[in-house]
């Protein structure tokens, strides 16, 4: 039976072949592997970078959907301090249109209009800030104004020293200063109950 041996030959040689192949084909795959696992971590870094790059970007950007901060104009960079005590700066208002209003507690002007002051002022504290400017009087005499007249929610700023009402080259009260949003002087000087409101409403609404 000599041909059984030739003919389960071949069979064995295709196996042989076969094995070759697939040691072939492992190690072609482990070399892919080895490359694939190589190229991986870079890609996944690659990947993830700009991720990273676009997270930090976005909250500068949109963390609170508010605009940046407005550029302060050098009319409203003083400070000051109010009749209560407490620490003012005027770069808080950039970007809003802001009212000053110069007054003297003996002023009879000054407490006719002060009642208008007293019911505008907070409708339009976050859109019209109103800022008063106490002057020329003693502080006590300042603070019983504020009481008489209801003007506690407005801030009052004591400028016995009249270093605002210099500032601000006032030399008469009751002065109202308006400043439209981009830190330029629209009006100074008198203006009656009836034209204030009219005026801070139609800053409000600009």
């Amino acid at each position: 039976m000599p041909s059984s041996p030739e003919r389960r030959r071949p069979s064995g040689v295709g196996a042989a072949r076969r094995a070759g192949t697939a040691a072939a084909l492992a190690a072609a795959l482990l070399g892919a592997a080895s490359c694939t696992g190589t190229a991986s971590p870079p890609a996944a870094v690659a990947g993830t970078a700009p991720a990273t790059t676009g997270a930090a970007a976005t909250p500068t950007a949109t963390a609170t959907g508010s605009p940046p901060p407005a550029q302060v104009p050098d009319v409203l960079r003083f400070t000051g301090t109010t009749l209560t005590g407490t620490a003012f700066d005027a770069a808080q208002l950039a970007g809003k249109p802001v009212v000053l209003w110069f007054w003297a507690p003996w002023c009879a002007t000054c407490a006719s209009q002060a009642w208008t002051v007293a019911e505008v002022a907070p409708r339009y504290r976050d859109t019209v800030p109103i800022i008063g400017v106490a002057g020329l009087g003693e502080q006590r005499a300042m603070k019983e104004f504020v009481t008489e007249f209801d003007l506690a929610g407005t801030p009052q700023l004591d400028d016995r020293k009249g270093a605002l009402w210099k500032r601000f080259t006032v030399t008469e009260q009751s002065i109202f200063v308006i400043i439209d949003r981009n830190g330029t002087v629209i009006h100074q000087g008198f203006l009656d109950g009836e034209a204030l409101a009219t005026r801070v409403a139609a800053l409000a609404g600009a």
